[in-house]
């Protein structure tokens, strides 16, 4: 009985010897998540999760972990994603699968993507919008360890107007939909209902908010740049979410929308495809992020051409937004407004994050302003920049490493090989 009373303790004690087990991570390159170029060669060591050594030699007993002619990285963040929606080349045959399926299923479909998406290279998310709280369940159950994934800030269920963009029975009849969707479902049309959503957002698990300013792509029934809250909307939603210490992204394609989101303090407008110089001015002035999702509509664009079924109305919505961006984005970066990273992950597939890189390079950013924008920009924008972003002493150990040099070649971003989240090794091949 004694020797099976210590078994406990023994275990414990070993544990306690692992965890406190210095591993360093050796790469030919670094690059911290906040400077223009790399330093070499890049040592990192990790010990219980967290940064305790960059730069010098590896420690007397270190376990090394040599990963050859690479570079590391901060793990990298991507703030626009929709891990609950797997991706598909028939939205309505997406929409009836949503229908018939538990929502038991959709929480194991989120967590494959989850891990997917964590094998990709990114170690944190934010996820702006899902339905049902899977997104809030799914968060939960990586933070317990009983799933692998990204670490993720969500905003539990996107809010909007009747009618508008995050309207979940958007171009549904009145037959179908016999009782209108409320604040439960995010659907608000006053100053005063906006903040009673967010009230409830927040009590049942986001982590920020997300609001649809302006029409939207994908929704049926509106135009992709019509405002959709007033200003006095705006501005008790964002008060209403500032207040309680949370952040709030606008997706935003037009620019009155936009402007209005802007001028109500919000904290970063997603997508941004139609605004105008003098709003990006603003957004400069006061130090509001652009996450302008490039990806999303070239992806779209490419897949119409491989038979993705939608509505024509959709295309050319779709053509309209992707015509506009780039040049959106272009001026963004000439006029030095704050960038973060996010690619509206689920209208593409999942796990091809890292292709935003090259298109925001190809359009005008250096690829360091694009490293930047996935690590130190977006720990930032997400408010934890305290834990994560940059690889220094004291940070959570997410790393990642690439074959070569991003800084030389951005497309070696599409080729992952180590990941590792908070001083675990999820994914440890061998350089593409």
């Amino acid at each position: 009985m004694r020797f099976r009373n210590l078994l406990p303790l023994l275990l414990l004690s070993a544990l306690a010897f692992a965890e406190s087990h210095p591993v360093a991570l050796k790469a030919a390159r670094l690059f911290d998540g906040t400077a223009n170029q790399t330093v070499s060669p890049g040592l990192v060591v990790v010990e219980n999760g967290k940064i305790t050594q960059v730069g010098g030699t590896a420690p007397a007993g270190a376990e090394i972990v040599d990963l050859g002619d690479a570079t590391l990285l901060p793990g990298l963040i991507d703030a626009h994603t929709h891990l609950t929606y797997p991706f598909s080349m028939d939205r309505y045959l997406s929409e009836y699968h949503d229908l018939r399926t538990t929502s038991a299923e959709k929480a194991f479909e989120a967590g494959a993507i989850a891990r997917i998406t964590l094998l990709a290279g990114f170690t944190t998310v934010r996820n702006v919008g899902a339905a049902e709280w899977i997104d809030v369940g799914l968060r939960n159950a990586i933070n317990r360890g009983l799933t692998d994934g990204p670490r993720i800030l969500t905003a539990g269920i996107a809010l909007g107007t009747t009618g508008g963009h995050c309207d979940p029975t958007d171009g549904w009849t009145a037959a179908a939909a016999p009782n209108e969707p409320d604040y439960r479902q995010g659907i608000a049309n006053s100053p005063d209902e906006f903040r009673h959503a967010v009230r409830y957002m927040l009590k049942h698990g986001a982590d920020l908010i997300k609001v649809c300013a302006t029409g939207g792509v994908l929704s049926l029934t509106d135009d992709v740049d019509t405002p959709q809250l007033t200003q006095d909307e705006l501005n008790a939603l964002i008060d209403e979410a500032h207040s309680l210490h949370r952040k709030v992204a606008a997706h935003a394609h037009g620019d009155t929308g936009a402007r209005r989101a802007v001028l109500a303090g919000i904290d970063s407008i997603e997508h941004g495809s139609f605004l105008k110089d003098d709003t990006l001015d603003l957004m400069k002035s006061k130090g509001t992020y652009l996450v302008p999702t490039l990806i999303a509509p070239a992806s779209l664009l490419e897949n119409f051409d491989k038979g993705m079924k939608v509505p024509e109305r959709i295309k050319e919505k779709a053509r309209a937004a992707a015509s506009s961006v780039n040049v959106t984005f272009r001026h963004a970066v000439e006029r030095g407004v704050n960038i973060g990273f996010g690619t509206d992950a689920g209208v593409y597939e999942h796990g091809q994050n890292a292709r935003e890189f090259e298109l925001m390079v190809a359009n005008g950013a250096t690829p360091a302003l694009a490293l930047r924008a996935a690590t130190s920009a977006d720990a930032d924008l997400l408010g934890i920049a305290d834990r994560v972003g940059t690889i220094e002493k004291g940070k959570l150990a997410d790393l990642v490493a690439v074959p070569g040099d991003p800084l030389h070649d951005i497309s070696t971003m599409r080729k992952v090989f180590f990941v590792m989240k908070e001083g675990k090794i999820y994914r440890n091949g061998s350089p593409r």
